[in-house]
């Protein structure tokens, strides 16, 4: 969308300044506990307060703790026809990362997208469940559009987790940047 920032007049022409605005908007979000003897969702909701304003809250409950081994495969898909690899495709040895969070930027970049609304932001071992709490949309939209620009469509970012070599959980959540 092209908003009007400013106009002027210098040296007698007139000119206005366009800025591109974009919005993210989340569209769906879907949890999926593959050892529920591990671990279960207790949350996975996407919440629209108004037209406007919307938030997703996951909340997983762990059931063999503590958790002293975590990897994680993130991966952002665009739709082209059905969902296709775009930009990332990442795993990280999560507990190595938070205990040197500066050693891979895509993962800095990734985990900076919901860890202040998350209790994920310490080295393991994990004996909590784990909490990503009111992620607004306003706030994705800042990290996507100020801090990396991202063109518009729909996409799918994409979560897989791995406790001790054994895929456990996903978590994919889909948006639409306009």
């Amino acid at each position: 969308q092209l908003v009007p920032k400013e106009c002027e007049l210098r040296r007698g022409i007139q000119y206005t300044i366009f800025q591109v605005v974009s919005k993210v908007e989340f569209t769906n979000l879907k949890c999926t506990s593959l050892d529920r003897q591990f671990s279960e969702f207790e949350d996975c909701n996407l919440k629209a307060v108004n037209r406007s304003f919307k938030y997703l809250s996951i909340k997983v409950k762990l059931y063999k703790t503590p958790i002293t081994k975590v990897k994680v495969n993130f991966a952002l898909l665009k739709r082209f026809g059905g969902y296709k690899p775009f930009l990332y495709n990442v795993t990280v040895d999560a507990c190595k990362f938070l205990s040197s969070p500066s050693s891979n930027a895509v993962a800095v970049y990734i985990h900076n997208l919901f860890k202040s609304y998350s209790n994920m932001n310490h080295t393991c071992p994990y004996t909590d469940d784990l909490i990503v709490d009111k992620l607004t949309a306003d706030f994705i939209n800042t990290q996507v559009t100020k801090v990396m620009s991202f063109p518009f469509g729909e996409f799918l970012f994409q979560s897989q987790w791995f406790a001790y070599d054994i895929l456990r959980a996903t978590v994919n959540v889909y948006v639409t940047i306009s």
